[in-house]
């Protein structure tokens, strides 16, 4: 099948990629052309495990291939998705400008019947506004059909939730269009779900939502067991086992942050305000997940007494590990706050520095985590990338003024880290 995917960012690339793996024609469009011209260069635009090995193989093949013209992909195709940034406005709401502009130019370009396929995360009602751009500024007779099918992609493992998902949904107005994407999905043999558009448009903001939920509940007991002298991670367990509950999101920390969560709450806290609907469940998850990282800094300050000219090391930049996103990156909030309090910052992450570097200043990017460490009064570790765990602790201990580890990530163990000569100070425990 001819595919044309408008949007080569994190969803658009590994989406367009997927299909073409799968057999398909594809073409990935973007309307920055420094991007397009990284991409046809066989350079990767983002960090994300196995993807550059799959663009590179089906660009070689003749299967992949990207442009800066919507017309090209329009024209060529037949499944049009459109898969461009959604970010919030100042009030929460999503932004859909892009959406809007993307929408507009396949509609000038219509020649044939085509299906469109909202793949970027938008509000319920969206297909209908899409709809109505492409009714009003189509310029032929083009017979056409809009189609909701979210994406659940979770960055530094995309490539296999792109190809072993739990579930496909796919919105859509009509049984004919229906059979069109079955036959796309067809390939990976995995459970479809056929909704309504407006049903499928929801399925994405609730399910992040509840994932969040979880999160803000757990950070919640971790609180609580702070000063209870419980530790969360017993806690957790003891959740997880219970089939209804499940131990998937139950990892107390420094909240939630990238790409997805952050935004997908605020805009569906909009939408149950749009509909006259008590938001208060909701605007609680949000109020817990900004009260974490301004809870861990006190924690900090606490101990060191005094921030002021203090060295503290943060070992992670990425707002998870596997990706060199720093979207909503609990790592500069905290960053932001220490040096607000007159804190030295020296940090490392194994990906996310150069994206860094062009967002954080005055600060030192050291070229491993012994060297974030060294004449360090603390060490902070922000995200749980595997190497971290792996750390001779006694030598990184040897290195530092004073001996202060806070674990943002619950990644070590009390005893282990104390026997390397540490004060450990974690999330959820005394």
């Amino acid at each position: 099948m001819n595919v044309c995917v408008i949007g080569a960012g994190y969803v658009g690339l590994v989406t367009g990629t997927i299909f073409a793996d799968l057999g398909n024609e594809v073409v990935c469009v973007d309307n920055a052309k420094k991007k397009v011209d990284m991409l046809n260069a066989g350079e990767m635009p983002i960090y994300e495990p196995g993807l550059r090995e799959m663009v590179h193989r089906n660009m070689e093949d003749g299967r992949l291939s990207f442009t800066t013209s919507i017309a090209k992909g329009v024209k060529t195709s037949k499944v049009i998705f459109i898969a461009v940034g959604t970010p919030p406005k100042a009030n929460g709401e999503s932004d859909l400008a892009a959406v809007e502009a993307v929408a507009k130019e396949i509609a000038e370009n219509l020649d044939d019947y085509k299906i469109i396929v909202n793949k970027s995360t938008v509000p319920v009602g969206t297909g209908n506004f899409v709809r109505n751009i492409i009714e009003k500024h189509k310029q032929s007779n083009a017979e056409f059909d809009v189609v909701s099918n979210p994406e659940f992609l979770k960055e530094g493992t995309a490539i296999a939730d792109s190809l072993y998902p739990d579930r496909i949904v796919i919105g859509v107005p009509n049984q004919h269009v229906a059979m069109a994407l079955l036959e796309l999905y067809a390939p990976l043999e995995r459970p479809m779900l056929i909704t309504d558009v407006e049903s499928a448009e929801l399925i994405k903001y609730a399910s992040n939502a509840f994932l969040a939920t979880k999160i803000s509940f757990i950070n919640f007991i971790a609180n609580i067991c702070e000063k209870a002298g419980a530790d969360v991670s017993l806690v957790a367990k003891g959740m997880g086992y219970d089939s209804r509950i499940g131990k998937d999101f139950l990892q107390a920390g420094l909240g939630y942050g990238g790409s997805c969560f952050p935004k997908d709450t605020l805009s569906l806290l909009c939408t149950a305000k749009k509909f006259g609907e008590d938001a208060s469940l909701l605007e609680a998850v949000i109020q817990i997940n900004d009260n974490r990282i301004p809870h861990f800094v006190r924690r900090i300050e606490q101990k060191l007494k005094s921030l002021r000219g203090k060295v503290i090391g943060i070992l992670g930049l990425a707002f998870k590990p596997n990706t060199d996103d720093l979207r909503d990156a609990k790592s500069i909030e905290i960053i932001n706050a220490l040096k607000e309090k007159g804190a030295i910052v020296k940090t490392y992450d194994p990906v996310a520095m150069d994206n860094a570097k062009h967002i954080l200043k005055d600060i030192t990017f050291c070229k491993n985590a012994y060297e974030a460490a060294l004449r360090a009064d603390a060490l902070v570790v922000v995200t749980e990338w595997n190497e971290f765990k792996l750390l001779n602790l006694e030598k990184i201990r040897k290195g530092m003024r004073q001996a202060y580890l806070f674990d943002g990530r619950n990644v070590y163990t009390k005893e282990r880290v104390e026997r390397a000569g540490f004060e450990y100070i974690s999330i959820g425990k005394r």
